[in-house]
């Protein structure tokens, strides 16, 4: 799901006359998949169609390794911690088994800037900061969000470096935490940083736990509105044992995904306007397997105790939505059964 992008422009007046950021909400039934209304006979795969033109805008892209610098806001417990830590690490584990995270992250890795270069393969895990006192209040604006990460390059002891080149702060609120827009059009959206606000641009990310405040809306399939219960649909079992957390791992993906290739909302996107930027995980959301489209998540796996998941990570199975590839002109992932 795509909501208005601006450029940078260093007056803050221009923030609120056009909403920014990319907005991802994993539940297709909320708003028609981005590519819902592009399917026609000559659908080839999952999500495909010969009318998306995605292209390269000749922005930057981060080629450089990858490194994500996690602020904790709220509370969150040492399990939680676990398990976004490991997805994270998960994407450069070449050694894990498939279909892996890695072997995800290999579709993202095919864009490349205007030199040639591609999208790096090594994402790492940077310095963390915690926030468990809600310096900001539990209830965020998108501007505040950006003050939370001020705070937390400027803290004044072990503050988070300044990595404009290939840094990606994302912020990650706990499940008694409201963002603008969450549970309502959005679970997660990136942008960069105002020098105004913050002092530099540093590309960021924000995702939310839904798991008390909407996780029919943000951690589907884990969780399913009630006139879909009503009709005997049941929620999938999440991998690592909680909702909120397993929901959030996806969006997480998503982020960093399109992040990675759109850092500066110029690069890589479908659409003329880059006010409105169709993104690569924005052109499969809800889709997790071979058939997907529409209301269906595609095909995925049954794990140990009945948990459904797509991806293998280092030690732990998550489950992640497919990634656009521009070469193939599909969504892909790893669990594809022509893999």
């Amino acid at each position: 799901m795509n909501f208005p992008a601006t450029f940078y422009l260093a007056g803050i007046f221009l923030f609120f006359l056009a909403s920014p950021i990319n907005g991802f909400r994993p539940w297709p039934n909320q708003k028609p998949n981005t590519t819902n209304l592009l399917y026609g006979p000559s659908k080839k795969y999952e999500g495909s169609s010969d009318l998306i033109q995605l292209k390269y805008h000749m922005g930057p892209v981060l080629t450089a390794n990858v490194t994500v610098y996690p602020i904790w806001y709220g509370k969150w417990d040492k399990a939680q911690k676990r398990i976004i830590r490991e997805f994270i690490n998960s994407i450069s584990a070449v050694d894990s088994k498939p279909p892996s995270v890695n072997g995800w992250w290999k579709t993202v890795q095919r864009y490349t800037d205007q030199t040639g270069a591609n999208i790096s393969s090594n994402v790492l895990i940077g310095a963390e900061k915690n926030d468990r006192f809600y310096s900001h209040g539990k209830s965020l604006t998108r501007l505040s969000i950006q003050s939370v990460i001020k705070a937390a390059v400027s803290a004044s002891t072990r503050p988070l470096p300044i990595n404009s080149k290939s840094g990606v702060y994302l912020l990650l609120t706990s499940d008694d935490v409201y963002v603008q827009d969450f549970c309502q059009n959005v679970c997660g959206f990136h942008y960069f940083t105002f020098p105004s606000i913050v002092g530099y641009t540093l590309p960021y990310a924000w995702v939310g736990n839904s798991g008390k405040l909407c996780p029919s809306v943000c951690a589907y399939p884990f969780s399913v509105p009630e006139y879909m219960s009503g009709s005997g649909f049941k929620a999938a079992k999440s991998p690592n044992n909680d909702v909120g957390v397993d929901g959030m791992i996806s969006v997480i993906a998503h982020e960093i995904a399109e992040l990675s290739t759109n850092p500066l909302v110029n690069a890589w996107y479908a659409g003329q306007d880059p006010s409105f930027p169709v993104e690569i995980a924005d052109l499969c959301e809800g889709i997790y397997g071979s058939g997907g489209g529409g209301s269906y998540t595609g095909q995925m796996l049954n794990g140990e105790h009945g948990a459904t998941y797509n991806m293998n990570g280092i030690r732990r199975k998550f489950l992640v939505q497919w990634v656009w590839n521009h070469v193939v002109n599909y969504c892909t992932g790893p669990n594809a059964l022509d893999q």
